[in-house]
């Protein structure tokens, strides 16, 4: 099985209702039979009453039920029944402006959106949706169109409001579009925890564990080599990039169509290109890859390219293990390792 974190760092995880660690475990209660997210807002149970598993599988087979409050059976962060009819108006309606007038008409407390967006995206729902009418803004600039035809299509009253608006989401004014470009982010949910996602003009550029102490590193590099500014928003990739993780993570993928966009020097792409050649459920040591690239003396510099991979899962550096077959090198986590390699042998699976 996956290794967990320990005790003390899952405990203080429920104590501080840290919705940072979903996905990577669930906390069951001895003396009520349920359980929990990490991020459950009950009662904070005694640390003796409580045991750890690494899936709600586990937590079912062990005699226990599924909390009514955090709803463990879900898929965290997705949007829930009564947010869908307002997901779904700015899905059709890219430059909607909805005000709390307009949620009560859908029948949804405007306060419980606001929470649910600072929650699950980091931003309020009007911060949000200015994300996205920016976002749509810079890409029709991009390819031609006059600013203030695009700023009153956007529905902005004045030039400047636009200006403003967009100088503030992007780091530039709308005029320099045309010779800059942006990367844009947002999260994505996984069973081992959230994962955050970029996307270049021409695909996907990132997707790390958010808790990886490389992110900040990886971000800086990635902004360096595409000379462009991060912007939460959506991309066309995500929706597809969304559907193939889900895939995967239910047995039922073992290649991604995903478009990339890789940021890295030619010898990186080289042992990427290597690592994208290892078969799903299969494994192979640094020493093999060193081989493959034609440089049998490369082994550290295959590794420390590993390192460096900004794409993780798609590019799938968790099958590289040590030449005695130990599990090493993995800046998700070890434990994170694990269970995608007995994931992709048919070990793990989720039901």
């Amino acid at each position: 099985m996956a290794e967990l974190p320990d005790v003390d760092t899952m405990y203080k995880a429920i104590a501080e209702k840290n919705s940072e660690f979903e996905g990577i475990f669930f906390v069951a209660v001895k003396t009520t039979g349920i359980f929990c997210r990490p991020g459950c807002r009950a009662k904070t149970p005694k640390k003796e009453n409580v045991e750890f598993f690494r899936t709600t599988k586990e937590s079912l087979l062990h005699g226990y039920r599924p909390c009514k409050i955090c709803d463990p059976m879900g898929q965290a962060g997705e949007s829930p029944d009564w947010l869908r009819p307002v997901m779904k108006k700015i899905e059709e309606e890219t430059n909607a402006r909805i005000k709390d007038w307009d949620l009560r008409q859908m029948g949804v407390d405007p306060n419980r959106v606001r929470r649910w967006f600072k929650k699950n995206h980091g931003m309020t729902f009007q911060a949000y949706l200015r994300t996205m009418r920016i976002s749509e803004a810079f890409g029709r600039i991009r390819h031609g169109e006059k600013v203030i035809d695009t700023a009153f299509s956007s529905g902005y009253d004045s030039l400047s409001g636009f200006t403003d608006t967009f100088k503030k989401t992007t780091g530039f004014s709308p005029k320099k579009s045309s010779e800059k470009n942006i990367i844009f982010i947002t999260r994505i949910l996984s069973p081992l925890g959230p994962m955050l996602a970029g996307a270049a003009e021409n695909g996907i550029c990132l997707l790390e564990f958010v808790d990886r102490r490389m992110l900040e590193t990886q971000l800086k590099r990635i902004k360096k080599y595409f000379k462009a500014d991060l912007v939460p928003g959506e991309s066309k990739f995500f929706p597809g990039l969304n559907k193939e993780l889900k895939e995967y993570f239910n047995g039922d993928r073992r290649d991604f169509s995903t478009p990339l966009s890789i940021a890295g020097t030619e010898f990186q792409k080289k042992v990427w290109d290597v690592l994208m050649d290892i078969p799903y459920g299969e494994t192979r040591s640094y020493m093999d890859q060193a081989v493959a690239i034609g440089n049998p003396k490369s082994v550290r510099a295959v590794a420390g390219a590993n390192g460096y991979n900004a794409i993780g899962i798609i590019i799938p550096c968790h099958r590289v293990i040590g030449s005695d077959g130990k599990l090493v090198g993995y800046g998700g986590g070890l434990w994170r390792k694990k269970y995608l390699l007995e994931l992709e042998s048919g070990q793990n699976i989720k039901q």
